[in-house]
């Protein structure tokens, strides 16, 4: 009888025990919630609100933002107005067919938009777009 009894202490444990699981989702969970904020483009740019659909992303397009004191940035990087074109093509590797989103404050006049995006078109970049806030009811 007692050999029986100290059998059945010996088996092995068929339970899984999911503290490690839980605690590794857990800080994953934190890591992303504070690296997310992040993720967006870091200049400062006021948009205006639209009505108009969104366009659909089949690659990760270049984004050119103006800032209320008109200043040019690609993605983070500030550049002059002369230097946009070549740093584009550069970054795009001679490839005019990337898609291209102008981001321009609200406050900043219009034709200063209307710059950037005519000498974008005008060094054959084809998929040139404006960015704007959704239209809030």
């Amino acid at each position: 009888m007692a050999f029986i009894m100290n059998r059945s202490k010996k088996e092995p444990m068929s339970e899984i025990n999911v503290t490690p699981f839980v605690d590794v989702m857990l800080v994953l969970l934190i890591i992303f919630m504070v690296t997310a904020p992040l993720l967006t483009v870091g200049v400062q740019v006021d948009l205006p609100e639209s009505a108009a659909d969104s366009l659909p992303d089949d690659q990760e397009p270049l984004t050119i933002s103006i800032n209320s004191k008109g200043e040019l940035f690609i993605q983070e990087h500030k550049v002059t107005f002369e230097k946009v074109v070549p740093k584009l093509l550069a970054i795009s590797k001679n490839r005019t067919d990337t898609r291209i989103y102008v981001r321009g404050d609200k406050t900043i006049n219009y034709g200063r938009v209307l710059e950037v995006m005519g000498r974008l078109s005008g060094a054959g970049f084809s998929k040139v777009a404006l960015i704007s806030e959704p239209y809030k009811n």
